[in-house]
């Protein structure tokens, strides 16, 4: 499955505990990064910089679904129970 781009769902639903460039200490699961552009796009996409939790994800069609929201609604879920 292709990433959907302007999605976001994987840049605000879980916590990040590697530094992000302007969020040292990572970031909390819900919080928008602050990297994610007003299109949902990541500005540092491909970038050395950016988290390897970031670069290492896939998009999968269990995960992301078929809308934004659904992303949202897996992606916190499944950080709730980790």
């Amino acid at each position: 499955m292709s990433c959907r781009l302007g999605c976001g769902a994987c840049c605000i639903a879980p916590s990040i505990s590697s530094a992000i460039p302007g969020m040292p200490n990572g970031k909390p699961a819900g919080e928008r990064c602050i990297q994610l552009n007003d299109d949902n796009l990541c500005k540092i996409f491909g970038q050395p910089d950016r988290p390897a939790v970031c670069s290492q994800f896939k998009a999968d069609r269990d995960i992301c679904g078929g809308s934004n929201q659904f992303a949202i609604d897996v992606l916190t879920e499944l950080e709730m129970l980790t």
